[in-house]
């Protein structure tokens, strides 16, 4: 899907990494939310409360899921998930375009 429609969308950016990872807020009738951002190169660190489905859009990064022992490469096209209540490293090495789906 490359476009939504019926939704709302937040105004105010989020904002992580010191602008090194931005966002805005989808909200959809149902009340589901996703996020859609771009994440500059470098390394980040996130926290889940929901499961998360991230879609990179465009873009490279290699992946270390918690209790995972290995960095996994995703690249453009590709999507990964994350539980709840876990954490998640990425190391972006080309911008990266994305959606993230929270799944209650």
């Amino acid at each position: 899907m490359s476009e939504f429609k019926n939704v709302t969308v937040k105004k105010a950016a989020n904002i992580y990494f010191e602008g090194k990872v931005t966002s805005h807020t989808v909200i959809f009738p149902d009340g589901s939310k996703k996020t859609l951002g771009v994440m500059l190169p470098g390394e980040y660190e996130f926290n889940t409360a929901d499961k998360e489905i991230m879609e990179i859009i465009s873009g490279e990064l290699d992946l270390l899921l918690q209790g995972d022992g290995e960095w996994k490469p995703v690249h453009g096209g590709e999507e990964f998930t994350v539980p709840a209540n876990s954490k998640f490293t990425m190391k972006v090495k080309r911008i990266s375009d994305y959606c993230c789906s929270f799944v209650k």
